[in-house]
């Protein structure tokens, strides 16, 4: 049974994991609030398969007053960066926290919120203020749970004082989504010489102006930029993207799993064949008292199956706990496809590399099984 609990519960893990993580593709997705179009460099319309891959970043950062300019139906636009850094405190270090810089027209979009102290205000950004907002995580483990407002980290060299922390955002896509800082996008630009913006967020008056705003953006960055250089995509296009990545990832690693299930159904059917063997006089005893040969194969068949079942609700059970363990670190959430298809595959497995050795057994003649040694 060990090949069906190893393959069973990897398929189950895998999909579980897939499910997990779609909902936080989806909460991530919600939290950027709705009516919202990203222009991103690099062209990556049409999916996987239109994605030509990222250009060189090409967006500037007066794209997003261009847009706000000249569009129509546009209500709010926030070009922001992101990246990876290492900050200080105290002489301790936090590394790979995600950095990210806003405008003010960020808070317009999205719908993350201040958790304690503020936010940053237009003159702040206009001035390149040294201020900074923290997650979650750099309080608790940098600052060791002290009172952060008004305390002071390092990033790149240079000072920045907390005047506010995030509320607390959990994982999202296997990443603590709290360890995090933010700043005001004017002093990112001016002191840590960031030229370009990552992204852009439009945000649409209303839902049925998202085709024509989505192509009035199209008609304006095209007269300086080719269509390789940036992308436009509604969040209903940007979701489907990524769940189409998400999904041909959970397949393939589901896919391999599956392999396990293939080679324990074999493990099975070698099994029986030698139980077969090893049985042939008790099979000869039952049909010399009147076991017919329907009656022999039901008996083998049945053995497969609750052989592949068992190990089957075994390997669930482990991906249960698997998916419990994970769950303390990402998102994960065990779904009724998943074990549907859990059970269902160990049944066929039984019924199929369970079916030779069943059919064997029916066709031994009862008196050369009688006299078999």
């Amino acid at each position: 049974m060990l090949g069906i609990i190893i393959g069973v519960a990897s398929v189950v893990l895998f999909m579980s994991l897939g499910a997990g993580l779609q909902e936080s593709i989806m909460a991530q997705f919600e939290k950027l609030g709705t009516n919202t179009i990203y222009v991103m460099p690099g062209n990556m319309e049409g999916g996987i398969g239109g994605a030509r891959g990222m250009a060189t970043n090409k967006l500037k950062f007066s794209d997003a007053q261009d847009i706000k300019k000249e569009v129509k139906n546009v209500s709010a636009v926030s070009s922001g960066i992101e990246s990876a850094i290492t900050v200080d405190y105290q002489g301790q270090q936090r590394k790979n926290v995600l950095f990210m810089a806003v405008d003010p027209g960020f808070s317009e979009i999205s719908t993350y919120k201040i958790g304690q102290g503020r936010g940053f205000t237009k003159t702040e950004n206009d001035a390149a203020k040294r201020v900074v907002i923290v997650g979650q995580t750099i309080v608790d483990k940098l600052m060791k749970g002290a009172e952060p407002l008004g305390r002071e980290i390092t990033i790149k060299g240079k000072k920045y004082k907390v005047i506010g922390v995030m509320e607390k955002q959990g994982s999202t896509l296997g990443q603590d989504a709290d360890n995090i800082v933010v700043l005001p996008i004017g002093t990112a630009q001016r002191q840590l010489s960031f030229d370009h913006p990552t992204w852009i967020l439009v945000k649409v008056d209303d839902s049925s102006n998202i085709t024509k705003v989505k192509t009035g953006i199209k008609n304006l960055l095209i007269k300086r930029l080719t269509t390789d250089d940036f992308s436009t995509m509604t969040q209903e296009e940007a979701l489907k993207t990524a769940n189409s990545i998400l999904g041909i990832v959970t397949t393939v690693l589901a896919g391999i799993a599956a392999i396990s299930l293939l080679v324990g159904g074999i493990g099975i059917s070698n099994i029986m064949l030698v139980s077969v063997t090893e049985r042939t006089r008790e099979i000869g005893l039952r049909k010399a008292v009147g076991a017919r040969p329907r009656d022999i194969l039901t008996q083998f068949l049945i053995e497969a199956i609750v052989l592949s079942l068992v190990g089957g609700g075994i390997g669930l059970l482990l991906a249960g706990l698997g998916t419990l363990a994970i769950s303390f670190i990402m998102k994960a959430t065990i779904t009724l496809p998943a074990v549907i298809l859990a059970f269902g595959f160990s049944a066929i497995v039984g019924i199929i590399f369970g079916v030779a050795p069943a059919v064997r057994a029916s066709r031994l003649n009862p008196i050369e099984a009688l006299r078999y040694e």
